[in-house]
């Protein structure tokens, strides 16, 4: 049975992952500023934080893609944000070691990046790509830590 965890219209669960953070009120304010900050209107979000085979099935379920990510953003609505978000914990730890930076730091990356895109963000040419880090370093020093 996984472990989860509830805050508000934020939900955090884990799928034979170790939670890798304690305090989901405080992440979940977080978001729900950087959301507000953004004129988004949040219903929910449920993120997933889960295995590399755990996400790469999923990957290969619903977008045919035979490849790891560190996440998947799956919108279910144009109106507001309904969402759920899946987060491979092994890609986030890689990647922060491959960035040089802390793994809690490329996590919160990693999350609110997903928002993001649920905002009308995206990624795909360089200019985008350079729009979304700039936004992701807004959302973090938000953050404050």
């Amino acid at each position: 049975m996984p472990i989860e965890a509830e805050s508000n219209h934020i939900h955090f669960h884990f799928e034979a992952v170790d939670p890798p953070f304690t305090n989901t009120d405080k992440l979940a304010e977080w978001i729900r500023e950087c959301i507000h900050h953004e004129g988004g209107i949040l219903h929910y979000i449920n993120y997933i934080f889960c295995s590399d085979e755990y996400l790469h099935q999923i990957n290969l379920d619903f977008l045919q893609h035979d490849t790891l990510t560190d996440i998947i953003t799956f919108p279910y609505s144009d109106e507001a944000i309904e969402s759920d978000i899946y987060i491979s914990i092994e890609r986030v730890v890689e990647n922060a070691q491959t960035f040089g930076v802390s793994t809690q730091n490329e996590l919160r990356r990693v999350m609110i990046h997903g928002v993001l895109h649920l905002l009308g963000y995206d990624d795909k040419s360089p200019e985008e790509q350079r729009s979304m880090r700039a936004k992701e370093e807004e959302c973090l020093q938000r953050l404050g830590e």
